[in-house]
């Protein structure tokens, strides 16, 4: 699935997920850019985004990017997450790459890094591990 095929799918299929405004920046076989435009409700007390919010965009990152490669299979689910936050980020957009370390029958294992717009400075680094429902 291309970028604007990925977009379309959010807006069809997952309108909540969408409205939350993700931007698919671009996408390819191994790796995948997000971008999540800044909205008042995703600051939390003391002028940074929430952990919830990053949490959020990290997951969306590496579902997308195994869509890209599988196709449109909703029922794809997060098994497990790992995910550290390193530092806060200040209000603004907030950028997600991901990147594809294992893409298997049953299992898909992907990594992610946010940063703020404009820095290169990781703000989170998240490890997720995604169950591939069965052929049908």
């Amino acid at each position: 699935m291309s970028a604007p095929d990925l977009q379309a799918f959010l807006a069809r299929e997952f309108p909540d997920i969408d409205r939350l405004g993700i931007l698919v920046e671009r996408v390819d076989e191994r790796s995948i850019t997000l971008r999540l435009p800044a909205e008042s409700a995703m600051i939390r007390p003391g002028g940074t985004i929430s952990g919830p919010t990053m949490f959020s965009l990290a997951d969306v990152t590496v579902w997308l990017l195994i869509l890209a490669q599988i196709g449109p299979v909703a029922l794809a689910v997060t098994t497990s997450v790992g995910m550290n936050f390193l530092r806060k980020p200040p209000p603004g957009d907030l950028v997600a790459e991901g990147e594809l370390l294992k893409l298997g029958r049953r299992l898909a294992i992907g990594h992610v890094r946010l940063h703020a717009e404009g820095s290169r400075d990781l703000v989170a680094d998240a490890s997720i591990t995604y169950s591939i429902p069965p052929r049908g």
